[in-house]
């Protein structure tokens, strides 16, 4: 019955295993990394803290341990009583790894669950019960052992996981044959740490399926192109729109596919818009410097977008690290004395005070930014695919793990979902810049700090920023985390607005209005703490988006222009958007080096 899939099975496993050491020895493998050595010294030092401060304090640990005990009796007692089906731990109503009816129904899996739910929340218990603790060292030894007992989760294993052995049984593990293929092609595309497919690669073509709204590009230098956007409406309003996205993902997470494009939607609604589209970096860029995005980045697109359109000012909005690069090019404005170029500035889940990042916390201390700046260097850039397993990993069980079960032991092919394509569309960041980023924004938070960052041989100052300001931010952001994204709106002058929208980092944004699924809410008045602002908040339904256009019609002349030409004589249109930029795939390839040409022979000749 088994014959052909055991032998199918072991020749995938061989293949694998011979991919996997060829890797190893060619450096692949995340074995031998600098990161990966600073995060066992540091999971050493956590670790001996903690059992130092458990030791002080037997009779809290000791009572920790009782009651574990005892509530794993009641498991095995309720269990063991079949018409008992009171669960004594139950998982988190987001906790979809538990869903098929065996594991509620079938005695043996039951006490499986509950008995790996039950030491997973004691553990963690443990941790936040030990006293004297450094903080720190607290969230990086929560953070990093809930990684640790998610991996050994029951439901990511066919032994104990029963709709994975049903599955099995019924495919005659033809699932785990097509799965294995999927891991080793995962591996090959992957960078130090595997990488698991979230949607088919080949589903969407860029400028046809995704970012496909009509526009042409009109400026290109080493760093970024510029796509102007083609009107959809008679009229215009006079003020352009400059959307300025993070450099470590590509622009097209605002424009999917029509139904919830942002940037169709803003032309729809008679905005000029143009958007950056950043340059995946190589080894060639590797000492490309935050500075540079705002110096020969921003200050570049804004000066050709004033010649296109003619206006003396312009609206910005920056989304995420964008938003960063945004508020460090106004402030740079103001340091130079230059006039006030952009007159109303949007801010889309963007950290300006890094004191407060969230669960990325735990990769920020002395000893990992070094880790991290030596591999850095070593490379010239960080590999996006690395970063963004990440991010997927500050939501393991919904953004890395169901994959990994769906993949490779389920066999399913990955779906078709223009978000998770762009999500796995990664970008390198030059190694300059995101040893910059770590160290001296979110290690010393520098950018708050008066002559704590210099750009283009000036101190920028965020205080000095008196233009309006329009803040959004998501609830369940895990990247940014908005009260820290608060705390960065109180650092600048002017008049704020701060609004919070329903859901996460991307969905949270990306919330287009016919939809009507994310609500917000909106408090005129910024308080000192921002849950103070959120207790006296008032939330509103439908998109965040509608919020805003009426909050930018108050920095646009109320009477509409006919829409502008394409480019102009200095910047005349290269080709149609989305450009080349945005179609750089990971990994890019190095130039090569330029060999001197040899001479012809008198037979070549």
């Amino acid at each position: 019955m088994y014959q052909n899939f055991f032998s199918d099975y072991l020749v995938k496993l061989q293949e694998s295993n011979q991919k996997w050491c060829k890797d190893v020895e060619q450096g692949k493998a995340a074995v031998d990394t600098p990161l990966n050595k600073a995060m066992q010294e540091q999971s050493m030092q956590d670790t001996a803290k903690l059992l130092e401060g458990a030791s002080s304090q037997p009779a809290a640990m000791l009572q920790i341990q009782m009651q574990w005990w005892e509530q794993q009796m009641q498991i095995w007692q309720n269990v063991a009583l079949e018409a008992n089906q009171t669960n004594i731990v139950s998982p988190e109503k987001d906790d979809k790894r538990f869903q098929d009816e065996s594991w509620q129904d079938e005695k043996f899996y039951n006490f499986i669950k509950q008995s790996y739910l039950l030491f997973g929340r004691t553990y963690l218990e443990t941790i936040n019960a030990v006293e004297g603790l450094d903080e720190k060292a607290k969230e990086r030894l929560t953070f990093f052992s809930r990684q640790a007992i998610n991996a050994m989760s029951p439901s990511n294993f066919v032994g104990t996981n029963p709709e994975l052995l049903k599955l099995t049984l019924e495919k005659k593990g033809e699932n785990l044959v097509k799965g294995l293929q999927q891991l080793q092609e995962d591996i090959e595309s992957s960078s130090d740490i595997l990488k698991v497919r979230m949607t088919n690669t080949n589903a969407f073509r860029i400028g046809e399926d995704v970012a496909n709204t009509p526009g042409d590009v009109v400026y290109k230098n080493e760093l970024f192109e510029l796509i102007q956007y083609r009107p959809m409406t008679e009229t215009v309003n006079a003020t352009p729109l400059l959307i300025v996205p993070p450099f470590i993902n590509k622009y097209y997470i605002l424009d999917l596919r029509e139904k919830n494009s942002m940037m169709r939607w803003l032309v729809e609604q008679g905005h000029t818009v143009f958007m950056m589209s950043w340059r995946n970096p190589g080894i060639e860029q590797r000492d490309v410097e935050f500075g540079d995005y705002i110096t020969e980045g921003v200050v570049k697109a804004v000066s050709a977008i004033e010649d296109i359109t003619g206006q003396s000012q312009i609206n910005a909005a920056g989304y995420c690290i964008g938003g960063t690069v945004l508020a460090s090019t106004i402030a740079y404005y103001s340091a130079k004395r230059m006039k006030a170029r952009i007159k109303s500035a949007s801010f889309f889940t963007t950290l300006l005070d890094f004191a407060q990042p969230g669960e990325v916390g735990a990769y920020i201390n002395e000893s990992l930014v070094s880790a991290i700046e030596l591999q850095n260097n070593s490379r010239g850039y960080m590999d996006g695919r690395s970063l963004s397993v990440t991010f997927s990993l500050l939501r393991e069980n919904s953004l890395y793990w169901n994959y990994y079960v769906d993949n490779y032991l389920k066999g399913n092919s990955p779906v078709d979902f223009d978000l998770l394509y762009w999500n796995s569309d990664s970008t390198n960041v030059a190694a300059t810049t995101h040893n910059f980023l770590l160290r001296e924004l979110y290690l010393n938070n520098r950018l708050i700090e008066d002559k704590g960052v210099k750009v283009g041989g000036v101190w920028i100052d965020l205080s000095k920023i008196k233009i309006p300001t329009y803040f959004i931010s998501a609830k369940e952001d895990h990247i940014a985390l908005w009260q820290g994204t608060y705390r960065g709106a109180l650092n600048m002058s002017g008049n704020k607005t701060f609004v919070l929208g329903e859901s996460g980092h991307i969905a949270g944004i990306v919330n287009h209005p016919a939809k009507e699924k994310y609500g917000f809410w909106v408090n005129d008045e910024l308080c000192e703490s921002a849950d103070e602002w959120f207790d006296s908040a008032k939330h509103n339904t439908g998109s965040w988006w509608l919020h805003w256009d009426k909050w930018l019609e108050a920095y646009s002349p109320k009477e509409k222009v006919e829409p502008y030409q394409a480019g102009s004589d200095n910047f005349p249109v290269l080709t149609v958007a989305p450009g080349d930029y945005v179609k750089q795939v990971l990994p890019v390839a190095a130039k090569p080096e330029p060999q001197a040409k040899k001479p012809r022979s008198k037979v070549e000749a």
